[in-house]
């Protein structure tokens, strides 16, 4: 048996960068959330702060169902 390490090692870079982006997007849509709550503490508008939350989570759900679809083909 041989192992191919070059195709080993990009497999796991490429899932080490997707997962860092997965992440960076959900923390994203977590930060547009709290400024919705601190806007509205402070009696402010956070129309944007919320769309844009909701805009990363779509791209999250996204990329995970895009992924699920790739195992399963």
């Amino acid at each position: 048996m041989k192992i191919d390490w070059a195709a080993l090692g990009s497999v796991f870079g490429v899932s080490l960068v997707v997962t860092v982006a997965l992440v960076a997007l959900f923390t994203l849509g977590i930060v547009g959330l709290s400024r919705r709550e601190r806007a509205t503490a402070q009696g402010e508008s956070a129309a944007l702060a919320v769309v844009g939350a909701y805009a990363c989570f779509a791209a999250c759900t996204a990329a995970v169902a895009y992924g699920i679809s790739l195992i399963m083909a």
